[in-house]
């Protein structure tokens, strides 16, 4: 494993590139900017962070202008509206130019003071330094049910596994960051693609802080849409279990024709009309159920065919790079 200590040999210092997708967090801009300077203050590292605003409705882009004309540093990428978690992380990554990418909330559940335990096994040479969230006690019981259900229907329903409390607060290397800026796909599972690539991968664990101020944005309905999302995105295992329901009811069916033929042949007339409405309400669900399943994959084809952009960038203070924003 190639020990990266050969930047500083070569007279170079390594360029660390802070990725964090924002959407209406200005009470926690400034608070994450304080300690993310805090951070690299005691390090030997170039660095820069890059605010995705993910189409807030309150003052987060006009707090983020503000800083930006005091540091530098910081920088903000506006989208044009609200695309999701996973768009606008992407769209971080692609306009990072780091020799290393570190993503992160910014609600500051994921502590900034981790980030040089994620530098010093990048400096080791892995390529992927991601975390494991710890339940916290903080956590509500609901909170921490709904994430382990994520988990556990994600992994039984899709072809990569992903560890418990896995999540978007990760470290990769440059060369990880160019390959998927050529992924093209409409909703992409960030955190499923990363296992999927490969590269080696060592696992950081911590407990989450307190959020810093506001209401978290992942409700239960944004954690279900991302698990079908994860799902969908890394395997065809619905259509097979769709198939396997299928044939069990159709196979179930057959036990009920000894009693229609004894029923016809001993001329008693076959009642029992609320069963049998159950049983037709039962298996119209069933098959709208498949037909859904079935749709869900059928749509993710028809928007990729249309080529349409991951994101759209409204306003950013990278204008260097300007040429290199938009990506399909």
């Amino acid at each position: 494993m190639k020990h990266r200590r050969d930047f500083f040999n070569r007279g170079r210092r390594p360029k660390i590139s802070v990725v964090i997708p924002v959407f209406n967090e200005s009470t926690n801009v400034l608070k994450v900017v304080e300690r993310l300077n805090g951070v690299f203050r005691k390090m030997s590292y170039d660095y820069e962070a890059i605010f995705v605003d993910d189409g807030s409705s309150d003052s987060t882009v006009d707090v983020l202008k503000g800083v930006h004309e005091l540091n530098p540093r910081i920088h903000y990428i506006e989208l044009s509206k609200n695309f999701g978690h996973q768009n606008a992380l992407k769209a971080g990554i692609d306009t990072a130019n780091g020799d290393c990418i570190i993503s992160m909330d910014g609600d500051l559940q994921h502590p900034p003071e981790l980030l040089p335990q994620f530098i010093a096994k990048w400096e080791e040479g892995y390529d992927i330094v991601y975390s494991r969230r710890k339940d916290s006690d903080s956590n509500s019981l609901y909170k921490n049910a709904t994430s382990n259900m994520f988990y556990r229907i994600v992994n039984k329903m899709s072809e990569v596994k992903l560890e418990q409390g896995t999540a978007d607060f990760r470290l990769i290397d440059r060369k990880v960051a160019d390959i998927l800026i050529q992924f093209n796909e409409i909703e992409p599972f960030i955190r499923g693609i990363i296992k999927w690539v490969g590269f080696s991968q060592y696992a950081i664990d911590y407990t989450p802080e307190d959020r810093f101020a506001g209401k978290s944005k992942y409700s239960l309905k944004k954690m279900t849409k991302l698990a079908v999302q994860g799902i969908t995105s890394f395997s065809i295992r619905p259509l097979y279990t769709a198939v396997v329901v299928g044939f069990i009811f159709s196979a179930m069916s057959v036990l009920y024709l000894p009693y229609v033929l004894y029923s016809v042949y001993s001329g008693h007339a076959i009642s029992g009309w609320a069963s049998i409405m159950m049983t037709i309400v039962f298996f119209g669900g069933l098959q709208i159920t498949i037909m859904g399943i079935i749709g869900i994959y059928v749509g993710k084809i028809f928007l990729q065919t249309k080529l349409r952009p991951n994101y759209i960038i409204k306003n950013t203070s990278l204008t260097s790079r300007q040429d290199d924003l938009i990506k399909f």
